[in-house]
């Protein structure tokens, strides 16, 4: 599963570009300064891998919590569902009925914060910007947040949305360094692929719920674990 971490977060850096990427060209480095222009991006980059690492392991801890009632492979196959459902939803219906619409003022707040600390040096700055961004709403973290619950174990979630991070790493630092790269063209592309990328993965997270005993896709192990466990309760 950690592999499907790492995708959404490298496919999920080109949509980055163009939604976080005007965050990424303000951030106050020092130009002037290689070596300290390189700290303050490996501060960014940490500030956001924290806030993944820490969505991780709250969602991954509420997975746990769910597996405690033996649903964690009925669980793996709603997520699967759920990430497929989402891509094939109308984005003109998703914005009918968008859920997320209570949650705007926080994301305010939040953006409020985010432009006040693009305008300050301070050595901190760099960590809070990256921070506050992770807490930006992305589509490509939901899913990756789908994830992190899917592994119902808090730390293994918190460590399936660090490998997000860093998956998003290369491209956001690429784009840092020398701005948008991508040509129009280009990235249209890279985007059309996204949802069949996350559909594929949502066919990988039902396999993976279903237990055929195909190894690394399927295995049985998930099958045999509730079986022995439900078996040891009952004597």
């Amino acid at each position: 599963m950690i592999y499907s971490a790492l995708i959404f977060g490298f496919l999920g850096s080109f949509h980055c570009i163009g939604m976080c990427g005007p965050i990424a060209f303000l951030l106050p480095v020092d130009h002037q300064n290689p070596i300290k222009k390189t700290f303050q991006l490996v501060s960014y980059h940490l500030g956001r891998i924290t806030t993944y690492s820490l969505l991780g392991l709250v969602f991954g801890m509420l997975g746990k919590t769910l597996n405690l009632f033996g649903i964690q492979q009925q669980l793996s196959i709603a997520i699967g569902i759920l990430m497929i459902v989402v891509i094939l939803i109308p984005t003109k219906l998703f914005d009918t009925y968008n859920v997320s619409r209570p949650i705007y003022r926080a994301v305010g707040q939040v953006k409020n914060w985010l432009g006040d600390a693009l305008k300050k040096k301070e050595s901190g700055t760099f960590f809070t910007i990256g921070f506050l961004n992770g807490l930006l709403p992305c589509g490509l973290v939901y899913m990756a947040i789908f994830g992190a619950l899917a592994t119902g174990n808090a730390i293994h979630g918190s460590f399936y949305m660090l490998v997000f991070g860093i998956g998003t790493i290369p491209l956001m630092t690429t784009a840092i360094y020398i701005g948008n790269f991508l040509t129009t063209r280009n990235k249209q592309r890279i985007l059309k692929m996204i949802p069949i990328v996350v559909v594929i993965i949502g066919i990988l997270f039902i396999l993976r719920g279903l237990g055929l005993g195909i190894p690394f896709i399927s295995p049985s192990e998930m099958v045999s674990t509730e079986q022995v466990s439900s078996q040891h309760s009952c004597h």
